[in-house]
Order: C-alpha cells, then sequence, then structure tokens
C-alpha cells in the first residue's frame, strides 16, 4: 500500500515500526505531529511500539476533511491519542468552492474535547497544487478559527517563512505557546525571531540528516522551552533509519538527537518538552 503525503513522496508503509531504541527516561515524550491514518498500521500496534520507547502520547494531524475526521474518530477511541484538524495549504484548492461548508465543518471537528490544536495550515510555495493567494485567503480562516476556539496554530512551512511570518505578525498578538511550526525548515535567525515571539519549533527526524547544518543550528538557537519533537510519520524518518517509513515511536530518535545537540541532560529534556506540550497542547 502506498500513500502520498501532502508534504511530498510516496511511501510504503512497513508491517512492524519500531525505534530499535531504549526507552526514554521518565517522564518520557510525545509524537508532537503524526499521521496514523496514512501509515495503514492497526493503532494499537503503533502506540505499543512508542509506549515501549517512551513515548506515550502523540497528536494525529489532519490534512483534508477524511484525515481529520479520522484523527478526531481515533482520539475519542484511544486515551493516548489527540487531533489536530485542518486542510492542508496544497488542498485547499479542491475545496476552495466549497470554502464555507468545508470550514464549518472543520470549525464543528475542532470541537471536540480532544482536539488540540487547528493544523496543519498555513503556507506552501515549494508545490504549485493550490495558488498562494488561495491558500493565504485559508491560512487566515484558520488562524480566525484557531482564535475562537483558543486551541495552537499549527503551522506547515514550506518555503514561505517571510509571508508566514507577516501573516501572524498581522493577526497577532499571539500568546506565547499558542504558535507551532511543524517541522521547522528555518534557519537560526528565524528561530531567533519565532522565540522571540514566543512561538514554539517543533522538530522533525530531518534534523538528523547530514544535510540538515542550518537547521541543527536553528535548533541549537532555540530555547529548549520553545522546542517540540514530532516524526511527521510516515515521513522524514531520522538517521539511522532514514529511508524507512516513520512511526512515532521514532520520535525517541529525535529526542535524544536534539537533547545531545543542545548540551542537556536527557531526563531533564524530557521534562522540558512534557512541560511545554502541556502549556501548548492543555493535555
Amino acid at each position: 500500500m502506498k500513500a502520498i503525503s501532502p508534504n511530498g513522496g510516496v511511501v510504503t508503509p512497513s508491517r512492524h515500526p519500531d525505534s530499535g531504541e531504549a526507552a526514554l527516561p521518565a517522564p518520557g515524550a510525545f509524537d508532537a505531529h503524526t499521521h496514523m491514518d496514512i501509515m495503514g498500521l492497526p493503532v494499537d500496534g503503533v502506540l505499543a511500539a512508542a509506549r515501549a520507547v517512551g513515548i506515550g502520547r502523540v497528536v494525529n494531524v489532519g490534512c483534508d476533511l477524511p484525515s481529520s475526521r479520522w484523527s478526531v474518530s481515533c482520539a475519542a477511541e484511544y486515551d493516548p491519542v489527540y487531533a489536530a484538524v485542518a486542510i492542508h495549504p496544497n488542498e485547499t484548492a479542491g475545496v476552495d468552492v466549497h470554502r464555507e461548508q468545508t470550514l464549518a465543518e472543520v470549525a464543528a471537528l475542532a470541537a471536540s474535547p480532544k482536539v488540540v490544536a487547528i493544523g496543519e495550515t498555513g503556507l506552501d510555495y515549494y508545490r504549485d497544487w493550490s495558488p498562494p493567494p488561495v491558500q493565504r485567503d485559508w491560512f487566515r480562516a484558520h488562524i480566525a478559527l484557531a482564535k475562537r476556539t483558543g486551541k495552537a496554530l499549527m503551522i506547515h512551512d514550506r518555503e514561505a517563512h517571510d509571508d508566514i511570518l507577516a501573516i501572524l505578525e498581522e493577526t497577532g498578538p499571539w500568546p506565547p505557546y499558542s504558535v507551532i511550526f511543524h517541522c521547522f525548515s528555518g534557519d537560526a535567525r528565524m528561530a531567533a525571531r519565532c522565540a522571540a515571539a514566543g512561538y514554539v519549533l517543533s522538530f522533525a527526524g530531518n534534523v538528523t540528516f547530514k544535510n540538515a547544518e542550518p537547521l541543527r543550528e536553528a535548533a541549537q538557537a532555540a530555547p529548549a522551552e520553545l522546542i517540540l519533537a514530532e516524526t511527521d510519520a510516515p515521513y522524514l524518518t531520522p538517521v539511522p533509519h532514514r529511508g524507512k517509513p516513520n512511526s512515532p515511536a521514532m520520535t525517541a530518535y529525535t529526542v535524544r538527537y536534539l537533547a545531545a545537540l543542545k548540551n542537556l541532560d536527557l531526563a531533564e529534556f524530557c521534562e522540558t518538552l512534557q512541560t511545554t506540550a502541556a502549556r501548548v497542547f492543555g493535555w
């Protein structure tokens, strides 16, 4: 079974997701952004593999109405699962003719008590699947929903840093910990700018890639208390499993990597991550 990600790339889900890593020290961590619906694997097994290495919660993120519905349903069924709902910027052109109806359903889904964020929303100028003006309109609509509901805004930002930051400034001020840059892709300068605004930077497995030095510099520049770790599974699998399908369990690799990169005690970094997540997601 193959799936195409709105973030790009074709993957074939594996049968046995496993981090191959010893469990993180207490209090462990979580996967701040994943797509178990795309993985095509039994949720029970995915969660068990994550739990075995100290990943106790996951946020499953919608990219369209079907995946947002799936995320809400999964969160209702499984205690460790939380949800985010939105229309991904690359999907906006396809539903723009039904904008009001679609946004109304996203808003209804967002009312679920286990929906902790509005996302992933934002701008993607790497692909041309949706015209930038349409993407910007939808981004502003999702921002309005996040503000109405008081839930975190989870941003997809691909080659659109300036416009994302400008729109956030235009629609601000934002309370600290209310904006998440999913799969942060900026450099150290952008990280510092985001940190000054109180935005949270979520790092995925690509921070471990050999060619990701600017991303590592960004992680070093970011305050530990404004960092989250995620997989974006089944994509962006961290080293040493790069090229294989990702899974929430592999968040453990990224957590360990970030702690070492920032010269932080691993258990203390896990504590910091948990405190940040509680502030961001309210769990």
